[in-house]
């Protein structure tokens, strides 16, 4: 009832506008909202080019792909929220990925990394990935507060340390940097196992988890002081202060849950994968952080919704999908995840400078 008195206002306060204001509302409504115009005009397109686009295995498909990277999009989401970024979040990825795949060999595996490690409980392998990546998280986050260094600095540090300690990691016990693999059954069920089929497809698990993470963090940003602080600290950090906003804690605390984030990611990569390396991770901060801002979250700080990131992370994936479907060359993917993250950028600042 409320949705429709306020399409009602709207709707009047719309009709007292002259022509060129409401020339000036359109356009300013149909630059605004671009990005989702362009991507309704790209599953049309790619739809009629190839139908099986939107046939149920492809839908599931594409819910599978974006549940794996939402817990990443909504740790990073906190950092932006902040004015900030966190370039070391892919790397963080990588590493837990590793350690919870080393932790969760198979006893039988020839090339086990530790092969007198009996497999550990899988929530005890989650509580150790979440402290891990939540450690660097706090480094980022008192690095940032405490010496008031920008976050792309601190972050880009922490991501070749980050990087390092996963070279060293992986030539633990002469593995010799070798993929790990040979996951146990267990592990691999508890993630990409199905409990539930729709038409015969099978939904992974990991896909409950996910919302499980959005519906935790949706509560934290929403419903807690912390997240309110968040917010207070991203629009005005000097007013949050005075307001009695502890800035640094605060921080901190944001980073630390990002970093917490970044584990989940690794623990579900570990498995969805199966064969984790060095280069597991790569360039995951560059989808989260353009899922982000495709949904919402804005870089001028203090502006975000944890359904606007869900909303970027499947409307980035479907993109990604159906430059897949269209057989776009490889090389040239990257060039158009780029100009999505310019162009979504770009329509974030000028939103903010026409509010301003």
């Amino acid at each position: 009832m409320r949705a429709i008195n306020n399409a009602k206002d709207r709707y009047a306060a719309y009709k007292v506008l002259s022509s060129k204001e409401k020339g000036t509302f359109w356009r300013e409504a149909l630059i605004n909202n671009a990005m989702y115009i362009l991507l309704i005009i790209a599953v049309i397109y790619t739809f009629s080019q190839n139908h099986r686009f939107l046939a149920i295995n492809s839908i599931i498909n594409i819910i599978s792909l974006s549940a794996a990277n939402i817990p990443i999009a909504c740790g990073i989401a906190g950092c932006i929220v902040l004015t900030g970024t966190d370039l070391s979040a892919g790397r963080v990825v990588g590493l837990t990925a590793c350690i919870s795949a080393s932790l969760l060999q198979s006893v039988t595996y020839a090339t086990k990394m530790f092969p007198n490690l009996p497999v550990l409980p899988i929530p005890l392998v989650i509580v150790i990935v979440i402290i891990v990546g939540g450690i660097v998280g706090w480094v980022n986050g008192f690095f940032v507060a405490r010496f008031s260094l920008h976050p792309f600095i601190v972050t880009l540090a922490t991501q070749l340390i980050v990087y390092g300690v996963l070279l060293m990691y992986i030539m633990i016990n002469g593995n010799n940097g070798q993929p790990l693999s040979g996951l146990d059954n267990s592990f691999k069920s508890f993630v990409t196992g199905s409990k539930l089929s729709v038409m015969g497809v099978p939904i992974p698990n990991y896909v409950w988890y996910a919302c499980i993470v959005v519906a935790v963090m949706w509560f934290i940003w929403n419903k807690t002081t912390f997240g309110k602080n968040m917010f207070a600290v991203g629009s005005n950090p000097e007013a949050a202060n005075v307001s009695g906003v502890d800035v640094m804690k605060t921080t901190i605390g944001v980073h630390t849950l990002a970093g917490c984030m970044y584990g989940i990611t690794g623990f579900i990569e570990s498995a969805r994968i199966g064969s984790n390396q060095a280069n597991t991770g790569l360039n995951y901060e560059c989808d989260a952080i353009a899922a982000c801002v495709i949904g919402g979250v804005s870089f001028v700080g203090g502006t975000g919704k944890i359904s606007g990131v869900v909303l970027g992370v499947f409307l980035l994936r479907i993109i990604f999908v159906a430059l897949n479907f269209l057989s776009i060359n490889q090389n040239l993917q990257y060039i158009i995840k780029g100009l999505i993250i310019l162009v979504a950028c770009a329509i974030d600042m000028r939103k903010y400078l026409v509010r301003k």
